[in-house]
């Protein structure tokens, strides 16, 4: 991974933004997040279908548009990352009305996001999920269009295989493209069991695989739900049943032991081993207090000792 240690960041999630949360809390997440020195935002066209009564997504960027416009010149401290794919085009009606990777597709999707987010490029455009009916090819070179458009500055993709993005970076190399750079997948200090199917459609987990080829190829590796909706501190919000295995129980264990030796909490240590190995967690919080929690993972420091000891645990 590019990214290593020193360099690996949190990046403010908005999945919720405009729906369960609203714009005052929203507003001051992200102004606290900026004012803490934060400057990846990641938000998605389809963000949030599932919670909004419009049946569509769109209020997370909304959002997102309207506070750059009441806060004057903090595009220049912030970037922005967005996906497209996922977003339905008839209201209600997911996933069989899903937006797909046509050129046509992406190019509609990031026309709208740049609309609502009122800006005219983004940071970083993410694939958000595969899109087997259509030719890779096409996907590949319609990213690579809006990189050389000045629209993206960068592309990457969210919930894919590994062998997927070779291929599509084979694809982008051969062509004269820009390649992806960035993947996004699902992560954690607990693990699933090998197979266990996830109530959350269309997660995809980090593996080993991914990890090596992140590295190899020197990708940057975001990782989301981190925390795992609250399942590491919450008794009113355990893991799913996929985590049930005894894995998880020593891993807990080695956690519980290694945040009484730092001083800091479960969740600050989750976040800091993600940020010792140089991935970027996502961190989907909903209040300030739990803002601030999050951002002083950033000062906890994990030695090579406590990463074996989970690595061995898990």
């Amino acid at each position: 991974m590019t990214q290593d240690t020193a360099t690996a960041r949190l990046v403010l999630g908005t999945m919720d933004y405009g729906t369960v949360v609203d714009r005052g809390r929203a507003f001051a997440l992200m102004d606290r997040f900026v004012e803490a020195g934060g400057v990846w935002l990641d938000t998605a066209d389809c963000y949030s279908f599932w919670t909004d009564p419009s049946g569509v997504g769109g209020a997370s960027e909304r959002l997102i548009g309207e506070w750059l416009r009441a806060r004057p010149g903090v595009r220049d401290e912030v970037r922005i990352a967005t996906k497209v794919r996922q977003n339905p085009l008839v209201p209600h009606r997911w996933p069989e009305s899903a937006e797909g990777l046509s050129r046509d597709a992406v190019l509609a999707g990031v026309s709208g996001s740049l609309e609502r987010l009122g800006v005219d490029s983004v940071d970083l455009l993410w694939a958000h999920a595969e899109d087997r009916g259509v030719p890779l090819a096409e996907t590949v070179t319609a990213f690579g269009e809006l990189v050389d458009r000045g629209v993206a500055s960068r592309v990457g993709a969210a919930n894919h295989p590994a062998w997927r993005v070779e291929q599509a970076r084979t694809i982008a190399r051969s062509t004269g493209v820009v390649p992806w750079t960035a993947l996004q997948l699902r992560h954690s200090l607990v693990l699933p069991r090998p197979e266990a199917v996830l109530p959350n459609a269309g997660h995809r987990h980090l593996t080993p695989d991914d990890a090596d080829y992140a590295r190899t190829e020197g990708l940057d590796v975001w990782v989301y739900t981190p925390l795992l909706h609250g399942g590491y501190v919450r008794a009113d919000k355990p893991f799913p049943d996929a985590y049930d295995h005894p894995g998880t129980t020593r891993v807990l264990r080695e956690l519980d032991d290694v945040a009484a030796q730092t001083g800091a909490t479960r969740n600050q240590v989750v976040l800091a081993w993600l940020l010792h190995q140089g991935m970027n967690p996502i961190i989907g919080v909903s209040a300030v207090a739990q803002l601030d929690e999050a951002l002083e993972a950033t000062q906890v420091t994990l030695q090579d000792e406590h990463v074996q000891r989970f690595a061995a645990a898990r």
